[in-house]
């Protein structure tokens, strides 16, 4: 008979420890079993162990699968029994899913504060647009896959006109200064240079060290989904006196990315293991935080921050690189992020706030809510709203996922959207149509206590992955 090994047992979900051992042993009791039967066998004890313990043959393991469960159960941490109430922005859209993810994270025992913003919908542990604030404590998954995911904005002093007359000019540039998808990254005389690759924390870890070539290579350089770099018109209906910039409507550049392969691996990497050492029940496993005082902890939180840099600094040369191009004089620059964590004063203590897909919105803070490649964007300044934890909305958010946008919208719905809106679409799949997003002006209304609008960005040409991709 062919021997059963300790990947076989993982595979019918064993757990590992002493059952494992005790099982692999067992076997040779039961050479009257083939190896599919004695498998079955083992799950069958697995689970249930407990009507095997009067069993000559299983006894013995059945006893160790119930010691194992009970230490297992022992290590778990219990949520409280009440969650504390949170702000909910929009209510009346956002789906059952995510008020029931943020429930559950209201009862984390490190939970201190949390808010749901008008963008909200469904994700993993944390919802997206779910703001959430912990006491010495920090949640890899509460901060999300596409570390330190950020929008950044240039507004030069060039007329409307100038795009008009110069289309050509601006989509070659756009697509030669910019490059999407997983995986994506430049070589060789195109690789691209910026002193974040020189940080210290590149030394930190094994792990860290050996995403450096990665990180290098895919510098500048954007992700798949809906991560775009678009021309697009800015109107101010009025002097902003902040930024010194006179009403009307200027040619500006945004851009939507992150950390790419290097955020993805060590959001992958400190998840698990904030998993392996902070043990939640079952519908909270996905919030398994790690000790700030811990030595993991603060491991992630320099990573955490390096990410964040790293994806500061793909924007910087994405926005340079054309800036340079079009030769435009640069009136004002803004960028803000989200899938972070901050240490922050909250009513009178200091903690980690949590903004995955949520937008910092303290006073006066400048931010940009994008809504979607044919609806408006708008640039935004806080107001240091308490209740939503100093946070807004990071987008419209998705009203379809992916795989039902997909399936019900058609391309040449796509192109009568884009034909309507004057918008030219460069790579992007039927998952990024505007249909499978939420009306970002009802989006907007939802948050007026949150943001002033201080302009107004109408996408004109939009660069994304055509391969329908995604990393955040």
């Amino acid at each position: 008979m062919k021997k059963i090994n300790g990947t076989d047992l993982l595979a019918i979900g064993f757990p590992e420890g002493k059952p494992l051992g005790v099982a692999l042993k067992l076997q040779d009791a039961r050479e009257d079993l083939n190896k599919e039967e004695l498998l079955v066998w083992f799950k069958q004890i697995m689970e249930k162990p407990e009507i095997f313990l009067d069993d000559e043959k299983a006894e013995e393991l059945a006893a160790a699968l119930i010691e194992e469960a009970k230490a297992s159960e022992d290590d778990t941490i219990a949520l409280k029994e009440q969650g504390g109430d949170y702000a909910i922005y929009g209510a009346e859209n956002i789906e059952d899913g995510a008020r029931k993810q943020m429930d559950v994270a209201m009862k984390l025992p490190v939970t201190a504060a949390g808010a749901l913003m008008p963008d909200a919908h469904q994700g993993y542990g944390l919802p997206i647009g779910g703001v959430l604030a912990t006491r010495n404590a920090v949640i890899p998954y509460g901060v999300g896959v596409d570390i330190g995911c950020r929008m950044a904005l240039s507004v030069f002093d060039i007329p409307e006109s100038d795009f008009a007359e110069n289309w050509a000019k601006y989509k070659r540039e756009l697509i030669a200064h910019t490059k999407f998808g997983a995986g994506a990254g430049y070589h060789g005389q195109y690789k691209a240079d910026h002193a974040v690759l020189e940080n210290e924390t590149f030394k930190m870890t094994p792990l860290i060290r050996q995403l450096h070539d990665k990180a290098a290579s895919q510098l500048g350089s954007s992700g798949g989904g809906n991560h775009f770099a678009e021309w697009g018109m800015l109107e101010f209906s009025e002097r902003d006196e902040v930024l010194g910039i006179d009403r009307g409507r200027y040619v500006a550049l945004l851009s939507h990315s992150g950390s790419r392969g290097f955020g993805a691996t060590v959001a992958g990497h400190y998840t698990r293991l904030a998993k392996e050492l902070c043990k939640l029940p079952k519908e909270a496993a996905n919030l398994a935080y790690l000790d700030l005082d811990s030595a993991e902890g603060q491991e992630y939180w320099l990573a955490m921050n390096l990410a964040g840099d790293y994806a500061s600094a793909c924007h910087e040369i994405i926005h340079q690189k054309l800036t340079k191009a079009i030769g435009g004089q640069l009136l004002a620059r803004v960028e803000n992020h989200h899938n972070f964590a901050w240490k922050e004063v909250w009513n009178g203590e200091e903690v980690i706030v949590h903004r995955k897909g949520a937008t910092p919105a303290a006073k006066g803070v400048m931010g940009i809510i994008p809504g979607s490649m044919t609806a408006p964007g708008f640039l935004v300044r806080g107001k240091g709203d308490e209740k939503s934890i100093q946070s807004a909305s990071h987008g419209a958010g998705r009203q379809m996922s992916r795989t039902k946008a997909i399936q019900t919208i058609s391309k040449d719905q796509l192109r009568a959207e884009l034909k309507t809106h004057e918008v030219t679409l460069i790579g992007a799949g039927l998952d990024e149509a505007p249909m499978a997003y939420k009306d970002i002006r009802v989006v907007m209304a939802a948050q007026q206590e949150l943001v002033d609008v201080v302009a107004t960005f109408t996408p004109r040409m939009v660069r994304m992955a055509d391969d329908g991709s995604r990393e955040d």
